[in-house]
This record gives C-alpha cells, sequence and structure tokens, in this order.
C-alpha cells in the first residue's frame, strides 16, 4: 500500500503535514546529524506530535480567580494522562510529550525485535495504576513491522487500559497495515509515512536505527 491508500483505507491513520514537523524529520533523515541534536529533534517533534494526538481531551470549567475578577475557565477533566514508551528510543519522544503535560504519569515496556524472526520480545513492564480512566499515549519513534507496536498496545488492553493512541514519528505501509488489522480501534498519528520495509525489515528511506541515533550506539 501507498502512503495516499493507507490514508485513503483508515481514516483514523493521521498524518501531521505541518511544516516544522516535516522540517525536523528532515533533519533526522540527514546521517550528517549528530547524537546530540537528534535527541533534541526527537523530543521536539514528541511534544508538535503529542500536541495533535491531544487535540479531543475532555476538559471542565473551573472556577479561577483573576487579577481583575472571578472567571470560568477550562481543565483537563479526569485522571492525568499516562504516556507509555516502548523502550528504549521511545523514551526520547516520551519526553516531548510530557512538555505538554508534566504532571502525566510514564509506563515504560522494554521490547527488542528478535533480528531472525522480527518478532517482539519483551522484557520490562513497569506502570501506573488506573490505566482504564486514562488517556494512553504509546509512543515509539519507528513503525516498522509493527509488531512492537501491536504488541505493546496489547499489553495496554490487558492491563484495562480502553483510551489508547499511538504516536511514531516513522512509518512504513506495512507496519500500518498490520497494526491496523490488529487494533483497529486505536488511532495513529504520523509524522511521515515512508516507501517499504527492506529485506532487513528496516524502513526505506528511514533514519537507520533510532536508537542508536538517540544514545550514540552501535
Amino acid at each position: 500500500m501507498t502512503a495516499n491508500s493507507i490514508l485513503e483505507t483508515f481514516s483514523d491513520v493521521h498524518l501531521i503535514d505541518h511544516p516544522f514537523v516535516q522540517h525536523k524529520l528532515t533533519s533526522l533523515r540527514d546521517k550528517n546529524t549528530g547524537t546530540r541534536e537528534f535527541r533534541m529533534l526527537v523530543e521536539e517533534l514528541g511534544t508538535l506530535i503529542g500536541y495533535e494526538a491531544t487535540r479531543d481531551l475532555e476538559t471542565e470549567e473551573v472556577e479561577v480567580e483573576t487579577p481583575l475578577e472571578k472567571a470560568m475557565s477550562p481543565v483537563l477533566k479526569g485522571k492525568k494522562l499516562c504516556i507509555v514508551t516502548i523502550m528504549r528510543a521511545g523514551n526520547g519522544l516520551a519526553e516531548g510529550v510530557l512538555k505538554l503535560s508534566p504532571s502525566a504519569r510514564v509506563g515504560h515496556i522494554g521490547m527488542y525485535r528478535d533480528p531472525v524472526t522480527k518478532q517482539p520480545v519483551d522484557y520490562y513492564l513497569k506502570m501506573p495504576h488506573s490505566l482504564d480512566q486514562r488517556t494512553i499515549i504509546v509512543v515509539d519513534p519507528m513503525l516498522a513491522t509493527g509488531n512492537s507496536a501491536a504488541a505493546a498496545i496489547q499489553k495496554m488492553k490487558d492491563l484495562g487500559a480502553k483510551n489508547i493512541r499511538f504516536i511514531c514519528l516513522f512509518a512504513a505501509p506495512e507496519g500500518i497495515q498490520a497494526f491496523k488489522e490488529e487494533h483497529p480501534d486505536v488511532p495513529m498519528y504520523v509524522g511521515v509515512i515512508d516507501r517499504c520495509l527492506d529485506e532487513n525489515a528496516y524502513i526505506r528511506p528511514g533514519v537507520g536505527d533510532a536508537g542508536d541515533r538517540i544514545y550514540g550506539t552501535r
């Protein structure tokens, strides 16, 4: 499937085509972008895309006293957000979303992709309480095969989460299709839909290994 056909097929796959987002994604692609700048860009993109992913959060009116008078004004309603990062690459993206809501709870899922089977292997899970009462935002910079993200979402559902959304920066059409087959109820917020996966399940043209580039590892 192409990017256009993905967007036509899945109405809740949201491509964030804001010029600032697209400019920063191009900087991420550049092989000459160093670790420090790469990390900063991922965090900035987490804030920008997180802004779009939370546009429909519910609010309620409360009374506040301004320097001049009392007024009714909106605040977020209900429990705080929970940002769930798929480690390790998701951590940088989560920091950017946290800038929108510093009091949000944070959950961690540790996963790596088996190099042979291309299936996710999980090694760590730590979540806050009351997931069923929170808006869950799962973050991972890359959506390649879609297997890790789909597995992470399933863990959230198994723990009682009902309101879940997913943020990534770079996605392959194959990954989006696989993800939506598993979780048609979970909206996605994507920076760019790239051409395809290669034989090693890397996104092309992509950015290489996002985790390695964020943390300066090989």
